[in-house]
């Protein structure tokens, strides 16, 4: 017998209770499938509405944000290209959103297909969703959106539809699981608050530190 079998084995017996208890067993998946909702914050200030919020936190965390209609979403990631002096290049995922953009040709950016392998300098991504309390992306790792466009090119755009932008990380969560289900969500969703920094040396604060050391983000209007 194991130490682990062993104290649950002490447990078991002051509970008076059975190793497998159909009825405790019943209650236990009950109360996991009819969990009651965690409380949710309002937001301090009601003035705002979740685009606005979520722009000012973005921006406070260092990001920059645009709000642009679906049909200029090409022509705002190549001019901000171009006003950073960067390459007319971008790596994305296989996002069918993206797919749907209609990028100029020629004079539009080249789109790169597939996860990065560190030498890109833009990387693009679309996010599932945002939490407007603190300006915080959520990014789902796999085909789609490759966890690897979120951290290793110096450059990082992400486009965000306004409709997905929530107040509180509980409600995003709550679109996940009901996207995926229960127990299926993807295997890593990246929370990401403003460009990458750190100053854990002596304080000083170093952008790009572990990831880019920019962060666009394009919120997408119909």
């Amino acid at each position: 017998m194991t130490a682990r079998n062993g104290i649950l084995a002490r447990i078991r017996k002051q509970l008076a209770t059975e190793w497998l208890d159909p009825a405790r067993e019943r209650a236990v998946a009950n109360r996991l499938k009819h969990h009651a909702a965690g409380v949710v914050p309002e937001p301090a200030d009601r003035s705002k509405n979740a685009i606005a919020r979520f722009s000012e936190k973005a921006e406070a965390a260092g990001a920059s944000v645009a709000a642009v209609a679906r049909r200029n979403v090409a022509a705002a990631v190549s001019n901000w290209l171009r006003d950073h002096n960067l390459p007319q290049r971008l790596r994305a995922g296989a996002d069918k959103r993206l797919a749907r953009i209609k990028w100029p040709s020629p004079g539009g950016p080249e789109i790169l297909a597939g996860a990065s392998d560190g030498r890109d300098l833009t990387g693009l991504a679309y996010a599932f969703g945002a939490a407007s309390e603190t300006g915080t992306l959520f990014l789902e790792s796999g085909p789609d959106n490759p966890t690897t466009l979120n951290f290793l090119p110096e450059n990082h755009i992400v486009l965000l539809d306004s409709e997905d932008i929530e107040t509180s990380y509980e409600q995003v969560f709550a679109r996940l699981r009901r996207r995926h289900g229960e127990g299926r969500l993807p295997r890593a969703v990246n929370l990401v608050t403003g460009p990458s920094r750190s100053a854990d040396i002596e304080q000083t604060l170093i952008m790009g530190a572990h990831g880019p050391v920019r962060l666009h983000v394009i919120i997408v209007r119909d």
